[in-house]
């Protein structure tokens, strides 16, 4: 864990949150800046910074925490239609705090909370990537 970092202080109980579910290696909790109702964020108790540098027992325990949050979730008063999982990695990609971390966030309404948007897409043909994958 490191000092600064406003998960660990989350999983330490450092700074309090509305934890709704735990296991030995992960906590759920409501996010503070909800996109929609049940707004839930999983974090490994442990600090890691991205999932592709979890380790697989970690990742196991997160995901297996958030499928028991989304039932949870489900079947609560809330009854939403439909869920986004989302975890982004690096600046880039809009990771804010560099700790490891998924969000589910319930869906009540097509065009609510959650909104994927595609920019320009400059991609090469799939056949050129997976030759550049599969060396």
């Amino acid at each position: 864990m490191t000092s600064t970092c406003i998960f660990c202080k989350i999983a330490k109980k450092e700074i309090t949150s509305k934890m709704i579910a735990e296991n030995k290696l992960a906590i759920a909790f409501l996010d503070v800046d909800p996109i929609s109702d049940g707004h839930t964020i999983i974090i490994p108790k442990r600090h890691v910074r991205d999932l592709s540098s979890c380790d697989t027992k970690t990742l196991n325990a997160v995901i297996e925490l958030a499928h028991k949050v989304s039932n949870l979730l489900k079947d609560s008063y809330l009854q939403p239609w439909g869920f986004n999982y989302l975890s982004n990695e690096g600046n880039i990609a809009g990771q804010i705090v560099m700790h490891f971390h998924i969000h589910i966030i319930p869906k009540y309404g097509k065009n609510e909370g959650f909104k994927l948007s595609i920019g320009h897409k400059y991609v090469d043909k799939v056949e050129n990537v997976y030759k550049k994958l599969i060396k």
